[in-house]
């Protein structure tokens, strides 16, 4: 009976037997449901929760697994472990739901287009993102976050440049890579520095063929007349030979001239001074900047357009009826008028 008894006892004696981990499930057995609720509440609250939440949660694991009483550690790290999961899903998936909405934004058509909110957005986004990750060892997650965000904001300022109605395409890509350029310059964040220089190349780019689109306005049929000879002299046709050319001779040329007088090109200007002022958005400030492009491009085409002329039309005594020295006027004139 005695060694029954005793045989009784050693059975149960495991079942009876408590581990740390296992009065810390018993004794927090809501534990892991609250944290979960906790979690839910903030994400509903504001999907940038998830990673600020992310963050924290794995700077406590972090923590768990370097404590000196590895019983409480072990617990809360398997708990808090499970939770970062559910966490970083979170953020993954307000990622995402950022990037569908910058890949189907739309802005009205028959207003000036300006900067796109999916790059205002981008830019709280980062400025918020880089003051809560600073000391994380969780930089990977967001440089992926960004790149993602990044390749759908290009994406979008390009469908939306081609399609728009009111703002000219050009204008609509440069100012807005002009705004991704700076604040990718301030921001210093080093994944990005690739979407860095790419801006900087598409806003110069785009500059520069919205000074050619526009520029020819002023002197629009001496334009098209000094493309002809140049086209000409592309094709083989020699300098000298230009005048015979029935639609290029010195007559021709003659008539053309006395149509661009000093004023008829000063106000030319100051109209194509009203259109880019109405193209451009104010907030980005580049107006004066495209202006000074306009003028820099007009006088390097002033040079080769008398340059030009002697050249084709030796000892003719033509130049234009305006000269370097009055266009500089025209251009700073108008600048301080508007």
């Amino acid at each position: 009976k005695r060694k029954r008894m005793r045989a009784d006892k050693s059975s149960k004696s495991p079942a009876l037997e408590l581990t740390p981990k296992s009065m810390m499930e018993e004794i927090f057995s809501t534990l892991e449901l609250e944290l979960q609720r906790l979690i839910e509440f903030g994400d509903k609250l504001d999907g940038f929760n998830s990673l600020c939440m992310l963050v924290r949660v794995s700077q406590h694991v972090k923590l768990g697994k370097t404590s000196d009483d590895q019983a409480r550690a072990s617990y809360l790290s398997l708990c808090l472990g499970k939770h970062l999961i559910i966490v970083k899903r979170l953020f993954d998936n307000f990622v995402a739901s950022r990037v569908r909405w910058t890949e189907e934004l739309k802005v009205p058509k028959k207003h000036k287009c300006g900067i796109l909110p999916c790059v205002t957005k981008f830019e709280e986004f980062a400025t918020q993102a880089e003051e809560i990750i600073r000391g994380s060892d969780r930089r990977a997650d967001l440089d992926k976050a960004y790149k993602s965000l990044m390749d759908a904001i290009v994406g979008a300022i390009d469908r939306i440049a081609a399609d728009h109605q009111k703002t000219p395409s050009d204008v609509i890509i440069f100012e807005n890579f002009h705004h991704l350029y700076d604040m990718l310059a301030r921001l210093k964040i080093n994944c990005l520095d690739a979407f860095r220089d790419r801006a900087k190349q598409q806003y110069k780019v785009h500059v520069d063929a919205y000074v050619h689109t526009y520029l020819g306005k002023p002197l629009d049929k001496l334009t098209t007349f000094i493309e002809g000879i140049q086209a000409l002299v592309a094709s083989g046709v020699k300098h000298e030979e230009i005048g015979y050319q029935l639609a290029y001779s010195k007559t021709e040329l003659k008539k053309l001239i006395k149509d661009y007088p000093g004023d008829r090109v000063r106000r030319g200007l100051d109209m194509l001074y009203r259109k880019v002022e109405k193209h451009l958005c104010e907030e980005e400030n580049l107006l004066q900047v495209v202006w000074h492009s306009m003028q820099e491009k007009f006088l390097v085409h002033y040079k080769e357009y008398e340059e030009l002329v002697v050249k084709c039309y030796p000892g003719s005594k033509i130049s234009l009826e305006f000269s370097l020295d009055d266009l500089l006027a025209y251009f700073s004139m108008i600048a301080r008028q508007h």
